[in-house]
């Protein structure tokens, strides 16, 4: 269908009413790209998956969809040998996750609920949680990306030495500022300057504790010395600083490899979630619209039973019951200027592009869908149906 028609009875403002409700990046992505059906079979398949996704809505109140980054740039990097940061691995954590919590979840829900949902039990068998790389990821990498202690036993060990290596530097620099020689020092603090830890010292004094001056003051007053008898302790923090990191590259390094392997298997896992992220986000908004999903027929016939305009608000928007292909196949609507032809006409086209997008409809029960290759129209340029302003209204206003 074109999208020029699209446009115009306004189809993209419903798909963007999903957005606040979808959590994933590659599901907002999934959205912008919903379109209209032409295939019964399909449009079937996704109205029962949204009536699906609607049971579970009223039962569990949802799926538990987090925020989920979009993997497929860090696939692509390993898929060329390229090692991945801490971040963009605890990404990929994510992902496995949220496979495996919502495999439990429709596990469950099929012991605790028994519910019938074919569908969604088909896009839940997609995941591939993937248990013993998730559980490297989550022994090794924090949620922010850190690497953990527990990563290996020599970056904990490099991290206790970081520890008391730095108290050894701070006692040494505490008895400095308040010592005898505090008055020497433009401030009783310890500060860093890069990653070297220093004092403030008034400028004449700056031989007194010996050492390297890092920095001065703007008024170059004070300088920050880095005295004598912590610059082999700094040195030795700062060797463990490298040795840290060292490790942290060969940790993350090593996990890159062990997630190289399984890049259809993840690639399978995200595709799933925006799925599912995408489904939920229409029942959120069936839920926001007091939609129901309609009947499909093969038959060309139309029935909406007291149908409201999606965009406009449902307790205020008047409710029409529209019908064609029973006993008429052409509708003609007369009536005065402002009269609500306009959006009689629009609310008719905007359903039965929704409905076969797979979206609930804003309509009574016992309502019916068909499913056409083409919805046409041609409506006055100004007609706003969120300005509550008509064809004729917009010209006069011109």
């Amino acid at each position: 269908m074109e999208d020029k028609m699209l446009q115009t009875l306004e189809f993209p403002k419903v798909v963007a009413k999903l957005y606040p409700y979808i959590m994933t990046e590659l599901g907002q992505e999934n959205a912008k790209k919903i379109k209209p059906s032409s295939d019964l079979t399909i449009v079937k398949c996704r109205l029962a998956e949204t009536n699906e996704s609607m049971d579970i809505m009223r039962l569990k109140g949802g799926m538990p969809i987090p925020k989920v980054a979009n993997i497929y740039p860090h696939l692509k990097r390993l898929a060329i040998g390229a090692s991945l940061n801490g971040s963009e691995i605890a990404q990929i954590g994510r992902v496995l996750k949220t496979s495996s919590e919502l495999q439990r979840f429709f596990e469950q829900l099929n012991i605790d609920e028994q519910l019938d949902i074919p569908q969604l039990w088909g896009v839940s068998q997609k995941l591939q949680p993937i248990p013993s790389l998730s559980g490297d990821i989550h022994r090794c990498v924090e949620e922010d990306g850190s690497v953990r202690d527990e990563a290996s036993s020599l970056l904990r060990q490099l991290r206790h030495q970081m520890k008391q290596t730095e108290q050894k530097i701070r006692d040494t620099l505490t008895n400095l500022i308040h010592g005898k020689q505090a008055k020497y020092l433009s401030n009783a603090i310890i500060t860093m300057r890069g990653d070297r830890y220093v004092i403030p010292v008034k400028q004449e004094y700056r031989h007194i504790f010996g050492g390297v001056v890092h920095d001065e003051s703007s008024s170059g007053q004070t300088l920050f010395v880095e005295p004598k008898n912590v610059v082999e302790l700094n040195n030795q923090l700062r060797q463990a600083h490298v040795a840290e990191k060292q490790e942290e590259l060969r940790i993350l390094s090593e996990l890159s490899e062990a997630i190289a392997p399984h890049h259809d298997a993840l690639v399978q896992s995200i595709e799933a979630i925006a799925e599912l992220d995408v489904i939920n986000a229409k029942a959120h908004l069936a839920k926001e619209m007091k939609a129901t999903v309609p009947e499909v027929n093969d038959t060309l016939t139309v029935k909406f039973r007291q149908a409201r305009h999606p965009l406009l608000d449902q307790e205020k928007a008047v409710q029409n019951d529209l019908e064609i292909g029973v006993h008429f196949k052409t509708l003609v609507i007369t009536g005065p200027n402002t009269g609500g032809k306009t959006i009689t006409l629009k609310t008719f086209g905007l359903l039965q592009l929704m409905g076969q997008a797979g979206f609930a409809l804003p309509v009574a029960e016992e309502s019916e869908l068909a499913v056409f290759d083409e919805v046409m129209a041609d409506i006055g340029d100004e007609q706003s149906i969120e300005q509550n302003l008509s064809t004729f209204s917009g010209q006069v206003r011109i």
